[in-house]
């Protein structure tokens, strides 16, 4: 790449053209942003309902306390359950909870919808469908544990490939853990390490139901393209649904691309019917409230301050909302806006890279230090894996250099004693301001696999609550305390050695983690 990286705003594949008129709805400053209710619903809420978490144990908790409070419904989209203590006891809340509503009454209402990967979720004698299926067994009426298969393993690759490798080629990626109408979005999985050392974001949406609505909604449609795990740890697909590795590829693809379009304009269309209603009241109520005072406006709601957008991208299936939303953020940033972007795995598509490289906003980019990369320390192929980081790191930061961009483009390593980074999203902060109106968090890590071969999803938060904007700064801030600066004496540290087949193999590998 070259200097003509500078025009990559006018050279990268054009993105949708998504306009958006002035909106009378939302109080003047979002509307900037309001392009993408073109694509997704928006859902409007109250800052107060936002509460932004910082660490593992947090999260953990929450979930516990979450679990143990529902009443009707209970949705976990991860990766994978893990099989130790901490996870067991996570089973434990579930199984006393669903006793607990059985008691309370003859037929319960509370149902528990699980939705993992199946190759994760698969590997080893006990597994995330061991801890699961005592679940099953006990309650079969009120749990379902769906299993997503990617339609891109199958045939002889699916018998070759070893079964410690066969994630590479897709997964359900998705992370969202619902209670009734609270939603907890965050990149972390249900395991140990995320619930102790292993650094991530999280976010807790409450009393929000058109959201969990949503989500559930959309764990559904994937769970109905998924196996269905049985009490005797078998798995079968849904009656009439076409097999994700057995059957026709094309046809299971049109349907999965159905199902989930279905999910998100079905949403779109009641957010817009909502909000029509919720303006042409507010108007009533403007109206009562100058004729007959204040005791008019006694059952109106406060006015939202806060918008969410589901962002989506699940490219197996033709959808690709989240990568059309970033790129658009990322071509649109203005001179001096700031931009914090930080993922666990530091492997950005052509497209982000050369959008950061070619546009105006200056960019803080947040990354894993080799010793707090997830794979540091593993056996065999896998531990070379943070130096392949290290390499795609290290390229990246020589064509900062090249353009003459250090000052625009800086990297940052985090570092921490005895803990791994998995933290992924990105703040925006526009001219001239000093906190945030915009994070992305959730699944997606900003490189290839996130875009190309997982099912991801996030929600861009986009507030004028000052608040909220300063619990989003104080967690950016909390985040890159821990980090230090990367510059060229970096690269000649003992611990950023990079083999060299290493640096042979990386560019053919790039594209499976």
């Amino acid at each position: 790449r070259s200097s003509w990286l500078l025009l990559a705003p006018l050279l990268t594949p054009p993105v949708p053209v998504i306009t958006a008129s002035p909106c009378s709805l939302c109080p003047e400053g979002a509307h900037r942003f309001q392009w993408i209710r073109n694509l997704v619903p928006e859902f409007g809420i109250s800052s107060s309902r936002v509460k932004v978490l910082s660490s593992p144990a947090e999260f953990y908790e929450l979930l516990k306390v979450q679990i143990r409070t529902a009443q009707r419904r209970v949705v976990m989209a991860s990766l994978y359950l893990g099989t130790g203590l901490l996870e067991q006891e996570l089973v434990d809340c579930l199984e006393e909870t669903l006793e607990k509503s059985l008691q309370a009454k003859e037929s319960s209402d509370l149902r528990v919808s699980i939705l993992l990967d199946y190759t994760r979720g698969s590997r080893g004698r006990k597994n995330s469908r061991t801890m699961l299926i005592p679940l099953l067994q006990r309650f079969p009426e009120q749990v379902r544990v769906s299993l997503f298969h990617t339609p891109n393993l199958r045939g002889l690759l699916r018998l070759l490939i070893p079964e410690r490798f066969n994630e590479t080629i897709g997964l359900q990626h998705i992370k969202v853990y619902l209670f009734d109408d609270n939603v907890i979005l965050s990149g972390a999985n249900l395991s140990d390490l995320y619930f102790t050392n292993r650094q991530d974001r999280y976010v807790l949406l409450q009393d929000s139901p058109e959201i969990a609505d949503f989500f559930t909604e959309l764990v559904d449609a994937i769970g109905d393209l998924s196996l269905q795990l049985q009490r005797d740890d078998t798995v079968r697909m849904m009656e009439g649904m076409v097999h994700p590795y057995q059957g026709d590829k094309m046809a299971y693809c049109e349907i999965a691309n159905q199902k989930v379009m279905e999910v998100i304009n079905s949403a779109r269309t009641r957010q817009e019917l909502l909000h029509a209603k919720t303006f042409h009241s507010s108007q009533q109520g403007s109206s009562s409230l100058s004729q007959h005072g204040s005791q008019a406006s006694g059952g109106l709601k406060p006015e939202p301050d806060t918008w969410i957008y589901p962002l989506i991208q699940m490219k197996p299936f033709g959808i690709q909302i989240d990568e059309m939303v970033t790129e658009t953020l990322l071509t649109e940033a203005e001179r001096d806006a700031r931009i914090y972007l930080t993922t666990g795995y530091f492997n950005l598509t052509k497209a982000y890279m050369d959008l950061v490289l070619g546009t105006r906003a200056e960019y803080r980019i947040l990354l894993a230090s080799p010793e707090v990369n997830g794979f540091f320390g593993a056996k065999g192929v896998a531990g070379a894996i943070p130096a392949a980081y290290v390499y795609i790191e290290r390229q990246f930061y020589s064509e900062v250099c090249y353009l003459h961009q250090q000052e625009r483009v800086q990297l940052q390593e985090y570092s921490r004693a005895g803990w791994t980074f998995h933290a992924k999203g990105l703040w925006l902060y526009l001219a001239g301001s000093d906190l945030p109106c915009l994070t992305l968090i959730g699944s997606p890590n900003f490189g290839y696999r996130s875009v190309h071969r997982d099912l991801e999803a996030q929600v861009a938060i986009v507030t004028e609550n000052t608040a909220l904007q300063q619990q989003l700064h104080q967690e950016q801030e909390q985040l890159y305390l821990s980090s230090g600066v990367v510059s060229s004496s970096t690269f000649e540290q003992p611990s950023r050695y990079v083999k060299l087949w290493v640096k042979l193999v990386t560019p053919l590998i790039k594209n499976f983690f």
